[in-house]
């Protein structure tokens, strides 16, 4: 690989990828936090004019396939294609896509649904090819180098969420205010810079990484461990593995309005005005991306300070579970004061304080991710348990629009969301309380002493990078 000045003390490939990776989240959660609005808005506003119900189905089953497809890229990746080549089919996939669902109504007139699914499949096909190989390739530049892959993974995912920060304010806002269509097309030329840029200064600052398929060496080294028995510990940290995938459903069901119910209720049913400026409904999404951002740091730091005290991942997995909760608690007190009446809006605050509640409870939730399992488990198994992994929060994000679609349309929709926000409340503190008690149990089974031996610094990039893992690992 060519010698180049590093920046921040790493190198310039490190910061192309991440350039890459955050013009492609700019682009795809900007294109999310339009699409369920699009879908519902009437014809005669540029929109579908789709039932709620049928809306959130489509989200559904769309970001089901965005979560589990990528396993079957990856392997396409490692076997036949490489990482680059993956990775830049997958971006062309995803421009398209986008481009599709730019196309305005009055030119493709009659066909209006077709090309809305065809876009959706173009994307859903381009991050599969696109999405965890890119991770794959950030953790090639510390193949010799594992003291910075922390730090190095920090940078490339503190990218990430300000990708996801800014796309609904800038794509949502011209979506929803302008034409949904603009919206989308600006996703499509964000994506469209991120790969252009990455083709031009790929060969110069990452060489040859990621060219050739990389799993004929892999196989030749998992043989001699397929062949044999699982011991005590394994079978034990699989139960974590398997017990935790199952829970975190429950967490990912609530997780996973943000995109679908509480876009619906942002736009129907809150007081969205703020010094003469109606701020748009799409603009709430951006808030996860931001309190990441603010957050995270801060949160790692108190795990670090706590030392021998701070508590073991199912413990903070039941404090995610209390979060998530309490954030729905925040909605239930919402739909309370309306007391039915749809005609009455509540404050923005009841969204900005539920999606704060809802950040730091995935900044607890971290421990209990992708890196965690890569961590605990079997090497024989370690690609079947993070598939388990994988689709239970696929599920998770088809039951969770099957759920928002409980709230139907008509004069009903404030009591049956009062009914959802309260169901998901108590449906996470049941979880909490239930990972709480097994919680000893658990951290017996995982048989380790979690960051035993790692610096204080270290501890504190590592919380950081496992949160974002956790939410963009997929």
């Amino acid at each position: 690989m060519t010698q180049e000045k590093e920046i921040l003390g790493y190198s310039r490939g490190l910061f192309l990828l991440a350039n890459t990776d955050m013009w492609e989240r700019f682009s795809y959660y900007g294109m999310r936090a339009l699409l369920v609005l699009y879908l519902v808005a009437a014809t005669s506003n540029n929109g579908m004019g789709w039932t709620t119900t049928a809306a959130l189905n489509l989200y559904g089953t769309f970001t089901m396939l965005i979560y589990i497809l990528p396993l079957f890229g990856t392997w396409l990746a490692d076997n036949v294609l490489g990482q680059r080549k993956a990775i830049t089919y997958g971006g062309f996939l995803l421009s398209f896509g986008y481009f599709t669902l730019a196309i305005p109504s009055d030119v493709i007139q009659g066909l209006e649904t077709q090309f809305l699914y065809a876009g959706l499949l173009l994307i859903v096909i381009g991050n599969m090819l696109f999405k965890t190989n890119m991770s794959g390739l950030v953790s090639g530049l510390f193949k010799d180098d594992e003291s910075r892959r922390v730090g190095g993974f920090t940078i490339f995912y503190m990218c990430i969420n300000l990708g996801a920060f800014i796309s609904p304010l800038i794509i949502g806002g011209i979506g929803e205010k302008v034409n949904w269509h603009y919206g989308f097309a600006i996703a499509g030329f964000g994506m469209l810079i991120g790969l252009i840029t990455q083709l031009i200064y790929s060969k110069r600052y990452l060489g040859d990484l990621g060219i050739d398929p990389s799993a004929k060496v892999a196989k030749k080294k998992r043989v001699d461990e397929n062949v044999k028995a699982l011991t005590q510990d394994e079978k034990d940290r699989t139960k974590v593995i398997l017990l935790m995938s199952v829970f975190s459903i429950v967490f990912w069901v609530g997780f996973a309005q943000a995109g679908g119910l509480f876009t619906i209720y942002a736009s129907e049913f809150t007081d969205r005005s703020f010094i003469g400026f109606e701020v748009p409904a799409t603009w709430f999404q951006a808030l996860n991306g931001l309190f990441l951002i603010l957050f995270a740091p801060y949160v790692a730091s108190l795990w670090c300070k706590l030392g021998d005290k701070e508590p073991k991942s199912p413990v903070k997995f039941s404090i995610a579970m209390v979060l998530l909760s309490l954030g729905f608690l925040v909605m239930v007190l919402a739909t309370f004061l309306q007391g039915g009446d749809e005609s009455i809006k509540v404050s923005m605050l009841f969204l900005v304080f539920t999606y704060l509640f809802h950040t730091l409870a995935e900044l607890c939730l971290s421990p209990i991710g992708l890196s965690s399992i890569s961590k605990l488990a079997p090497v024989k198994l370690t690609s079947l348990l993070i598939a388990v992994w994988v689709f239970c929060s696929a599920l998770a994000n088809k039951l969770a629009a099957v759920v928002g679609t409980t709230m139907g349309r008509g004069e009903q929709q404030i009591e049956n969301a009062f009914i959802i926000f309260s169901s998901i409340a108590l449906a996470g503190l049941v979880t909490a309380l239930i990972v709480y008690l097994l919680s000893n149990t658990l951290v017996k089974w995982m048989h380790v002493t979690e960051n035993e031996q790692d610096s204080d610094e270290e501890k504190r990039l590592e919380q950081e990078v496992s949160v974002v893992a956790t939410h963009e690992g997929m």
